[in-house]
């Protein structure tokens, strides 16, 4: 199984992204986030040491991870019950980016991360994130997906940081088991799910006003509740990994 599954087999691919905070941080500084801005590893979700490395507050949580048939039947079985997403505007809680681009899970992790929530406020004006954010707000979700498609800057900037990391790249066309999703706060307090192979943002519960994504109740309605699912499908040692977006201390 691989990340696009949903995506044709037309449709053009990015070379996947490595997971690894450095290379992740170098794309979205280079598209428009500001340098006091990054992405962080979490390397525990449960010892509160580790958990006090990370820089807080905590804007969203990238939990990267194989797919599974768990996830896959888990996925089908949640969105039988949804209606296509069809949001757009400023009244949105939360922008959400379908996937149509191959390979691309990791950009649209990264993309449903630095434009929501505290993270949004922060782009820099007149970037080409600032730019792209401000385009595609009034679009609903198919001419979002368009758009994505379509930009150079973004492509340009993903092909960049691709080229980045501690490992060989594997090329565009290549089948990659890895997916990303988002967990981020929206501007109405709550938790949510975003994955652009969804029908369309998931909201997950309230979070209070000192609640941050990387607190006991956000990571019990996130990253907890979707390891659940995971150990109840028969995955109890699913390899995954974590990374936060959050303040950058020199």
């Amino acid at each position: 199984m691989t990340d696009h599954v949903d995506a044709p087999e037309t449709n053009k691919a990015f070379v996947p992204l490595e997971n690894n905070p450095e290379v992740m941080s170098h794309l979205v500084h280079q598209l428009g986030l500001p340098p006091t801005l990054g992405f962080t590893d979490v390397y525990s979700i449960d010892e509160p040491d580790l958990l006090a490395f990370v820089p807080r507050p905590s804007h969203a949580l990238l939990l990267v991870f194989p797919v599974s048939k768990t996830y896959e039947s888990s996925r089908v079985s949640e969105d039988s019950k949804l209606t296509d997403y069809t949001g757009s505007g400023p009244s949105e809680p939360v922008m959400w980016f379908k996937q149509t681009i191959r390979n691309a899970c990791g950009l649209i992790g990264l993309l449903h991360a630095v434009s929501n929530g505290e993270a949004r406020k922060q782009v820099l004006p007149g970037s080409d994130l600032d730019g792209l954010l401000r385009e595609a707000e009034p679009l609903g979700p198919v001419d979002r997906a368009n758009l994505l498609y379509e930009s150079k800057a973004l492509e340009s900037a993903h092909a960049d940081a691709a080229k980045l990391g501690d490992t060989t790249a594997p090329q565009a066309e290549d089948s990659v088991d890895l997916h990303f999703v988002a967990f981020v706060k929206g501007v109405d307090g709550r938790l949510w799910e975003l994955d652009g192979r969804r029908k369309g943002p998931l909201e997950r519960g309230k979070l209070e006003e000192d609640e941050d994504a990387l607190s006991e109740k956000a990571l019990n309605l996130g990253v907890r509740r979707f390891l659940k699912t995971e150990a109840q499908g028969g995955n109890p040692d699913l390899r995954f990994s974590l990374v936060s977006l959050g303040p950058v201390f020199d």
